[in-house]
C-alpha cells in the first residue's frame, strides 16, 4: 500500500497568536470551563504515575564543579509539560519552559515558551507556537472559570496583589464573568509597574472606573468582593508568603490563588470553602518533595494538603473544581459563604487553548508552513 508519508507543520509567532484569537479571555474562560469537564470525567491525561504531574523539571544544583552550569537563581528553570486531551480536542502537546528572572534586566519576558501540538494517532507535529500569550491567557481564564461559580453574582471590586502578566490575565478573566466589577485595588513592588497596569487596564477595561492603589495586602482583601495574589517571590519559608487573613476578609469573597500564599489559622476552619483546580495534580506535587510540601511548593492548594497530612482536615474538605463545572458539586451555595481556590497549571490548558488557536489559524489562513519530511530518512 503506497503512503503518503509527508509532514508539514504549521509555525505561529507571537503575532500569528494574536492573530488567532489567543488574547480573546472570553473565548478562553469558555474553553478552560469545558476542559474542567473532560478533567472530571477523565479524559485527559498528563505526565506521572497517576498521569497527574504538572511536568518535568531541570533542578540545577547550589554548586557545581563546572563553571558554565546555570545556578538556581529565582525563577531559574528549565521544563517540559506534556498532556494529551479528549474530547473535541483530541491532541496531545508540550510545552517547553525556560524561566530566569534576570531576563527583566534584559528586556525579556521572566519566561520564554513554546508550545508542540501533536497529531494522537502517528504523533507528527500539527503547530509549534509561541506561547508566552497562550500560557498566560490560559492561566487567567482558570480563576475566571472559578469566578463564574463561585463569585457572587453582583461582584464589584477586586483586591490583586501582584499586577504583572498573570495579574493582568485574571483581571480580564474576572471582568468577562462579573460584568459588575468597576473597582480594584492594587498592591505592587514598584511605581513604575502599578503605572504600566493602570494605563494597561485604562485602555483594556475602561468599565473600572474606580482604581485604588495601596500600601498593604490588608487594604487590598478588606472589602473587596474577588481578590487574587499574583505575586513572585523565593520559596522555602511559608512565613514570607504573603498572607491571608480571615478578619480581613468580608462575608461572600471569593479568592483565587495562582502564586505565593499562605493563610491563618481562621482560614482554616471548615466554614472557609477550599478549591482545587484539579486534585490529582496537587496529590503528585505533594509525593514529589520533602514535607512539609508547602516549603518547596506555594501554592495555597499545597498547603491544604500539609494539613491533610497533619490531621488538620480531610480529603473530603477539599472540592473538585471540575467537579463543580460538571453540575455534579454545588457552587456558590449561597451571599456570605467564603470560597479559596488554588490555581496550579495544567499542560492540559495549554492543549485546550492551543488547539482553539491552531484551528483558528488554520480557518484564517495564519501561519507559516513548514515542512518536516516528504519522505523520512529511517524509518
Amino acid at each position: 500500500m503506497q503512503h503518503n508519508t509527508k509532514i508539514d507543520f504549521l509555525y505561529l509567532s507571537e503575532q500569528d497568536m494574536i492573530q488567532a484569537g489567543v488574547t480573546d479571555m472570553p473565548s478562553c474562560v469558555d474553553t478552560m470551563e469545558e476542559m474542567f469537564a473532560l478533567l472530571y470525567q477523565g479524559d485527559y491525561r498528563m505526565a506521572g504515575p497517576n498521569s497527574d504531574s504538572h511536568g518535568a523539571m531541570v533542578i540545577f544544583p547550589e554548586s557545581s564543579p563546572f563553571p558554565t552550569m546555570p545556578k538556581p537563581t529565582a525563577d531559574r528553570r528549565f521544563m517540559a509539560m506534556p498532556a494529551y486531551l479528549g474530547g473535541r480536542f483530541q491532541t496531545a502537546g508540550v510545552k517547553w519552559y525556560g524561566s530566569n528572572i534576570d531576563n527583566r534586566n534584559k528586556g525579556l519576558p521572566r519566561s520564554i515558551l513554546m508550545f508542540t501540538l501533536n497529531d494522537v494517532d502517528t504523533g507528527a507535529p500539527l503547530a509549534y507556537m509561541s506561547a508566552n500569550l497562550l500560557s498566560a491567557y490560559r492561566t487567567g481564564a482558570i480563576p475566571g472559570v472559578g469566578a463564574r461559580h463561585l463569585a457572587r453574582k453582583d461582584s464589584r471590586v477586586i483586591g490583586l496583589v501582584g499586577p504583572g502578566v498573570m495579574g493582568k490575565t485574571s483581571i480580564s478573566a474576572f471582568v468577562a464573568v462579573c460584568p459588575k466589577i468597576n473597582t480594584i485595588k492594587i498592591k505592587g513592588r514598584s511605581a513604575a509597574s502599578i503605572q504600566e497596569f493602570i494605563n494597561w487596564l485604562k485602555e483594556n477595561h475602561p468599565q473600572i472606573k474606580s482604581i485604588q492603589v495601596v500600601d498593604s495586602i490588608e487594604e487590598v482583601v478588606r472589602d473587596s468582593d474577588i481578590i487574587t495574589y499574583c505575586n513572585s517571590g523565593e520559596t522555602g519559608n511559608p512565613d514570607l508568603y504573603p498572607l491571608v487573613k480571615h478578619e480581613w476578609i468580608k462575608p461572600g469573597a471569593y479568592l483565587a490563588m495562582p502564586a505565593y500564599c499562605n493563610i491563618d489559622e481562621a482560614m482554616q476552619q471548615k466554614s472557609v470553602r477550599k478549591v482545587l483546580d484539579n486534585p490529582g495534580m496537587y496529590e503528585a506535587w505533594f509525593e514529589e518533595v520533602p514535607k512539609p510540601a508547602h516549603v518547596h511548593i506555594p501554592l495555597i492548594g499545597v498547603k491544604f494538603l500539609d494539613m491533610i497530612a497533619e490531621g488538620k482536615m480531610t480529603y473530603d474538605d477539599v472540592e473538585d473544581l471540575g467537579k463543580i463545572v460538571s453540575g455534579n458539586a454545588p457552587g456558590r451555595r449561597n451571599d456570605e459563604e467564603i470560597i479559596i481556590m488554588s490555581v496550579g497549571g495544567m499542560p492540559v490548558e495549554d492543549v485546550a487553548w492551543g488547539t482553539v488557536i491552531y484551528h483558528n489559524a488554520l480557518a484564517k489562513g495564519i501561519g507559516t508552513k513548514l515542512n518536516l519530511w516528504e519522505t523520512p530518512a529511517l524509518r
